[in-house]
C-alpha cells in the first residue's frame, strides 16, 4: 500500500481478538474494512496472555488432578519437565509468529496495514509503517478503536532499572527463576504464582488487599489456602514502596514494602492492573484526552464524538476486560455498524441482537488456578448493591458423587444467586478442580433467565460434577420451600 489515502467503510485500530472479530463482522455485513496493527495480529491474548499462560498452567492442573487419582500418583511424583512445558507454551503461542492470522484476514477479505496508527481528525487515520512510510486512511462510516490495554505499573523510583516482569515477560519466560516475587492479587498474579511455583520457583506474593477481590470472598480464600499448601508465601496488607536490583543492576531484586518488610528475588512480576492503550493514538486530534479509557454507549459509540463515527470496543472501553467479552462486543458492534451503514433499525432491547446485555448481566470468567474458579453474573454483594432481593444458595461440591470420582479428597464450593422476584438465576460461582466446564451451563441459565422451577427438568447425568445443579436446587427447596 503506498502513501495515498484510500477510503474504506470501516477502519479498525488494533488487531487483537476484538479488532479481528469486529473486522470479520463488518466485512460480513458487506462493508470494506481495513485493520491496522503495529505488533502481532492476534494481540496480547494470543501471544502474551491467554494462550501462553494457559499453556503453562495446563500441565500444572493436569498433574494436580492426577495426584488425586488412585493408580496415578506414583506416575506423577517427579517434577514437571520444564523444557517440555516451555515447548508446549511456544507452540500454543505460535512461536510468536502471526502468519496464520494474516492468512485468516486474507480469507475474509480484510485488508491489513502494519504500523502505528493514529487518528488525524474526523474519520482520518495515519499509519507510520515499519519502513518509514506514512499511509493515510479514510473511514466512510466508522473508525473502531480496539487497542486494548497495557500493564499498569506503579510510580516507583528506579522501577525501569529493575527490569520488572509484566504478564509479557512471565508468559514468554525462557528460564524459571529460583525466586519470584509477585506483586498483586488479581488473576494474572494468582495464575502466574500457581504456574511458577509448580515449575520450581520459590514464590512470594505481596498483596495489598485479598486475592481475587472482585469475586465471591470464598474464591480468594480457597485459592489462598491452596497456594500456601503448594509452598507460596502469601503476604497480605503489603504495598510496595521501593525496588532495587542489586550488584550494579545485574543481581537479585530487593523489594521493600510500606511496613518495612523486604523480599529478595531473582525476578519481580508486577500484576497490578491494566491501563488503556490510548496514549498515542491521536485522540487529541478529535477533541479527546489521550491516555484515558474510552467510555461508550450501548452501541459502542464514543458519545463525545457528535457525528457518531468513532467506536471503542473491547478492553479499551473498560466495560469488561476479558478476551471473550471483547470478542462478544466486537460481534455486536460489527452488526451495529453494518446496520447503521444500511439505514436499518437497531434491535437494541435487552438481549437484542444489537445490545451488549451480557457486559452487565452475564460476564463469565475462569481463573486457571488450582483449584479453578469459574463465575458468571454478579456476586451476592454486587446483586444486593444493585438493589436486587436475592437468595444465596451454597453447596459443598465435594459431596457430589462425580466429584468423588474425579479426585480423592475433592474440595470445592458452589454458590448460586437467585433473584427472588423473578425466580431465576442471576449469578453463580464455582471453585474446585474441573469447574471451568460448569460455567457455560451457568451462563446459559443466566442469559436465558430460566426459572428455577424449569431447572428441575434439566437432569444432570450421574455421576458428574454437574449434578451440583440438582443439589443446589434441593438445598434451595429445603431451606425455604420456594423451589417447587
Amino acid at each position: 500500500m503506498n502513501g495515498t489515502s484510500p477510503a474504506y467503510d470501516v477502519v479498525v485500530l488494533g488487531a487483537g481478538p476484538t479488532g479481528e472479530n469486529l473486522a470479520d463482522r463488518t466485512r460480513a455485513a458487506g462493508l470494506t474494512t481495513v485493520i491496522v496493527e503495529d505488533e502481532l495480529l492476534g494481540g496480547e491474548c494470543s501471544f502474551w496472555a491467554c494462550e501462553p499462560s494457559k499453556a503453562l498452567l495446563r500441565p500444572v492442573l493436569a498433574r494436580a488432578d492426577a495426584r488425586r487419582v488412585p493408580g496415578l500418583r506414583r506416575a506423577v511424583e517427579g517434577p514437571l519437565d520444564v523444557p517440555a512445558v516451555f515447548e508446549h507454551r511456544d507452540a500454543m503461542a505460535a512461536h510468536w509468529q502471526d502468519a496464520d492470522q494474516v492468512e485468516w484476514l486474507d480469507s475474509v477479505s480484510v485488508d491489513l496495514v502494519r504500523g502505528h496508527g493514529r487518528l488525524n481528525g474526523p474519520r482520518q487515520v495515519v499509519v507510520e509503517t515499519p519502513d518509514g512510510e506514512r499511509v493515510g486512511l479514510t473511514a466512510r462510516h466508522a473508525v473502531a478503536v480496539c487497542t486494548g490495554t497495557v500493564t499498569a505499573l506503579p510510580d516507583l523510583p528506579g522501577l525501569a532499572d529493575v527490569r520488572p516482569w509484566t504478564n509479557r515477560q512471565a508468559t514468554a519466560a525462557r528460564q524459571v527463576p529460583d525466586r519470584l516475587a509477585v506483586v498483586g492479587g488479581g488473576v494474572v498474579a494468582v495464575e502466574m504464582a500457581t504456574a511458577f511455583r509448580a515449575l520450581g520457583s520459590e514464590v512470594t506474593m505481596l498483596v495489598r488487599g485479598g486475592l481475587l477481590g472482585r469475586m465471591e470472598p470464598f474464591a480468594g480464600e480457597m485459592v489462598t489456602d491452596a497456594l500456601r499448601e503448594a509452598g507460596v508465601d502469601v503476604r497480605f496488607g503489603r504495598s510496595v514502596s521501593g525496588v532495587e536490583r542489586e550488584d550494579g543492576g545485574e543481581g537479585p531484586v530487593r523489594v521493600t514494602t510500606d511496613d518495612g518488610d523486604t523480599v529478595v528475588a531473582d525476578e519481580v512480576l508486577f500484576a497490578t492492573g491494566r491501563a488503556p492503550h490510548t496514549g498515542d493514538i491521536g485522540l487529541e486530534t478529535v477533541g479527546l484526552t489521550p491516555g484515558g479509557w474510552l467510555p461508550v454507549d450501548d452501541s459502542f459509540r464514543v458519545p463525545e464524538i457528535s457525528e457518531g463515527w468513532l467506536y471503542a470496543v473491547g478492553d479499551v472501553n473498560h466495560r469488561a476486560l476479558m478476551t471473550h467479552q471483547g470478542k462478544y462486543q466486537a460481534r455486536i458492534a460489527g452488526a451495529v455498524i453494518g446496520a447503521r451503514a444500511k439505514g436499518e433499525p437497531l434491535d437494541d432491547g435487552m438481549w437484542g441482537r444489537h445490545a451488549p446485555t451480557a457486559d452487565s448481566a452475564a460476564v463469565p470468567q475462569v481463573v486457571f488456578t488450582e483449584p479453578e474458579v469459574a463465575s458468571v453474573g454478579p456476586t451476592a454483594r454486587e446483586a444486593e448493591r444493585a438493589g436486587l432481593e436475592v437468595d444465596v444458595v451454597d453447596y459443598d461440591i465435594g459431596k457430589i458423587a462425580g466429584a468423588v470420582q474425579y479426585a480423592e479428597g475433592y474440595r470445592g464450593r458452589a454458590r448460586v444467586i437467585v433473584d427472588t422476584a423473578r425466580r431465576n438465576v442471576v449469578g453463580a460461582t464455582f471453585v474446585g478442580p474441573g469447574v471451568q466446564e460448569l460455567l457455560y451451563s451457568a451462563t446459559v441459565a443466566v442469559t436465558s433467565e430460566v426459572p428455577v422451577d424449569r431447572l428441575w427438568h434439566a437432569v444432570p447425568a450421574f455421576p458428574t460434577i454437574s449434578e451440583v445443579w440438582l443439589r443446589i436446587l434441593e438445598t434451595y427447596r429445603d431451606s425455604d420451600g420456594t423451589a417447587a
